[in-house]
């Protein structure tokens, strides 16, 4: 059985900081996979690693068959990739955001406007298509992402906390629409989060990382009741990706209120 992302001993080093230490665990096709763990517990390396904007120190990855270190072109046009910063062009109207990613991604001419419209019908911004993404709310920002990262029809899609900053009815319609993606075009989804509910939610399987090793995979539910008869995601969390460092705790708290004043 072929598996969407295969991770075979991938490292990082930063100089003397080992940032990533020899992960190793695949993720089946058409699933949502969570990438979970502290600050500085490596889940931003990992995902830089496998859409190919670092270079892995030691090991590989294979993403949609295809190798990140011998063939990062072939991985690149299998993938979509909404990163934790915002991504959309503010100057730009949401059609034409996602006619510039259409050009991006080489999508034919002849398709481009059918793919447009089905986009802005599916995350539900037809009638917001010809405003300028600066009158966005935050959670419209994140369906454009989406869009405009699901437009090509990727194989694997990547998200970095894709609903942090959101409010609780914005990031429930995020998940609502991570799902649709998954069962209309059959994508598997890996997401970082910190966000026990979310995972919980929407993650059919999760791995934690702790000081960049895994520390535990499996499916929440089967992890929760590993913990006991009453344990949450949670609880799991607290288990096995270790106590909480102050500087984690104060740059994880700055950057929360960083993103959630760029969203708005």
């Amino acid at each position: 059985m072929p598996y969407a992302i295969e991770i075979q001993q991938l490292t990082r080093r930063f100089g003397a900081v080992l940032a990533l230490n020899h992960i190793a665990f695949n993720v089946d096709e058409h699933v949502i996979f969570g990438l979970l763990g502290s600050n500085g517990a490596g889940k931003s390396t990992a995902i830089k690693m496998l859409t190919t904007l670092l270079k892995p120190s030691e090991g590989t990855a294979k993403v949609a068959g295809y190798d990140i270190v011998r063939q990062p072109q072939s991985v690149r046009r299998s993938i979509g990739y909404v990163p934790q910063m915002l991504s959309a062009d503010g100057a730009l109207n949401g059609y034409e955001n996602l006619l510039l990613s259409a050009r991006l991604y080489g999508i034919a001419p002849s398709e481009t406007s059918t793919r447009i419209e089905e986009a802005l019908q599916l995350l539900e911004l037809t009638d917001s298509a010809h405003r300028l993404v600066k009158t966005y709310s935050g959670g419209m920002i994140r369906r454009l992402e989406l869009a405009q990262a699901m437009l090509h029809r990727p194989k694997v899609l990547f998200l970095d906390e894709p609903t942090i900053g959101l409010d609780p009815v914005a990031r429930h319609t995020v998940w609502d629409h991570l799902l649709k993606l998954r069962e209309l075009y059959g994508m598997s989804i890996l997401i970082t989060t910190h966000d026990m509910e979310e995972a919980d939610h929407l993650c059919d399987e999760i791995a934690i990382l702790h000081k960049g090793a895994v520390a535990i995979i499996g499916k929440p539910s089967s992890l929760k009741a590993g913990i006991g008869a009453d344990a949450t995601l949670d609880d799991v969390f607290a288990k096995y990706s270790g106590p909480p460092e102050q500087s984690g705790r104060l740059n994880a708290t700055s950057e929360t209120r960083r993103v959630a004043k760029r969203l708005g």
